[in-house]
């Protein structure tokens, strides 16, 4: 163990952080108590500093975040804007290609509706053709 640029000090402990010391410092490959224990100081130190930088970075992550909501709700917005206009394209031509009456355009809401609550939104075509040939 060099001593260089080093200082003694005094350190008042109780016996129990002693045999603590002496059962934990080679396990943390050091070569001496002292050298535990001023690794030990040095990982103290750099948690109270990092209590204090959280007040600094705590802001910065959630504009990070923040930011990515953002970005992925305008991705998502626009998706939907394009599927709501092949939904609008395939409405219209079902419509013009078929006379349905004010009834069974009402029923067929309503079933729609209900469908969706009881699936949670997840529509399989498949599902539909096997309902259709019921």
């Amino acid at each position: 163990m060099s001593f260089d640029n080093k200082i003694r000090f005094q350190l008042w402990v109780n016996p129990q952080t002693i045999k603590e010391v002496e059962r934990h410092f080679h396990s943390d490959n050091c070569k001496s108590k002292s050298e535990f224990i001023e690794k030990a100081i040095h990982f103290y130190i750099a948690y109270l500093d990092e209590e204090r930088h959280v007040n600094y970075l705590s802001p910065l992550i959630t504009e990070t975040v923040a930011a990515t909501i953002k970005g992925t709700e305008q991705h998502i917005t626009r998706i939907l804007f394009k599927v709501a206009v092949e939904l609008g394209k395939l409405s219209h031509m079902l419509a013009a290609a078929n006379d349905v009456d004010e009834e069974t355009l009402r029923q067929l809401h309503a079933m729609c509706v209900n469908e969706v609550r009881r699936i949670n939104g997840i529509i399989a075509y498949e599902d539909a053709v096997e309902y259709q040939q019921e």
